[in-house]
């Protein structure tokens, strides 16, 4: 028999990402909706240790929706990876009526609700990244925004790389995941895309590649440099020195993960966190939203983090022949 729900938690854990906000809302609303209690839990698992806890209504989480980050704050916590530290967060739920757990985070953050689901406290993950890198899910919160922010900041670089003909090294967010770097290759027009999942370090191929555009009248070259890959200025120092093209960096860093999310972010968001409460309220545990196929979905986290994502061959076969 499914452990009745009186009072669901939330907090965000790990790095922020826009559209959490609208997950947030989402989640008070539709519990209070199903006649559930719900309380905020500030910055992440270790503002569940140290008992930041506050009541949401639904007032609470009026106009955030449009709002970048997230009203709850997020932290990291060390403390939440050992086995004292999860024993006292699962504790803290129960000296605070909290049954129910609504984490919104990345893998990391997975791996505490998991800890917590053992521990007894019913728990659902929503993805809230903007690496793109939870595997069960073709979607994650604030992947869009991020994506849309630094193909805007590329372009705008591209502009002056153009008018001093100069090789841009554009260094994009996104952990040891691609997802960030290939989509803006593409939108952009990269005439080089590094992904920490295919790039062979070949220094050798892309200064050629940079040299024969040159030849064939090209005034302006663009790498995007994956943050998994880094070592943006390093690189643009020895591509210099290899071709005598001025050769600038320039790594766009956490700007990609603030501004006012996207309408995709917003709405998908949302979407997911209505569909967290409701399977919270159904007694469900141990499972993390996310959306496949065209779908919103929920899976088991274990299964979820055991799964492997690569960049898709045909995407990257895309990206390669349409920068040449």
């Amino acid at each position: 028999m499914a452990k009745e729900i009186k009072t669901i938690g939330i907090l965000t854990s790990g790095g922020d990402a826009p559209g959490m906000n609208a997950a947030i809302r989402a989640v008070v609303r539709k519990s209070i909706a199903n006649g559930v209690k719900v309380k905020g839990i500030k910055k992440g698992y270790q503002g569940l240790l140290n008992e930041e806890i506050i009541d949401l209504e639904r007032n609470s989480v009026s106009d955030i929706i449009q709002r970048g980050g997230t009203i709850l704050g997020t932290a990291r916590c060390v403390e939440f990876k050992t086995q004292e530290g999860q024993e006292k967060g699962a504790q803290i739920c129960r000296k605070h009526g909290i049954d129910g757990l609504v984490v919104i985070g990345g893998d990391g953050s997975y791996r505490g609700a998991q800890d917590l689901a053992r521990k007894g406290i019913n728990t659902i993950g929503i993805p809230g990244t903007i690496d793109l890198d939870i595997t069960c899910t073709d979607y994650t919160i604030g992947f869009d925004t991020a994506v849309n922010t630094a193909m805007q900041a590329i372009d705008k670089v591209r502009d002056t790389s153009s008018s001093h003909e100069r090789c841009s090294i554009i260094e994009v967010m996104g952990r040891n995941a691609g997802y960030i770097a290939l989509w803006c290759g593409v939108a952009n027009g990269a005439e080089d895309i590094l992904l920490p999942e295919k790039y062979d370090y070949n220094e050798q191929r892309i200064i050629n590649n940079i040299i024969n555009n040159r030849k064939r009248g090209k005034t302006h070259h663009i790498i995007i440099n994956a943050e998994g890959i880094g070592h943006s200025t390093s690189m643009a120092r020895r591509i210099e020195a290899a071709t005598g093209i001025e050769t600038r960096a320039t790594i766009l860093g956490y700007m990609q993960r603030g501004g006012s999310p996207t309408c995709k972010d917003r709405f998908y968001a949302s979407i997911m966190g209505s569909y967290a409460a409701d399977i919270l309220c159904e007694g469900k545990s141990n499972r993390v939203v996310g959306y496949q196929k065209g779908e919103f979905r929920d899976f088991d986290i274990e299964e979820a983090l055991a799964m492997q994502k690569g960049i898709p061959d045909y995407q990257y076969e895309v990206s390669r022949a349409l920068s040449m």
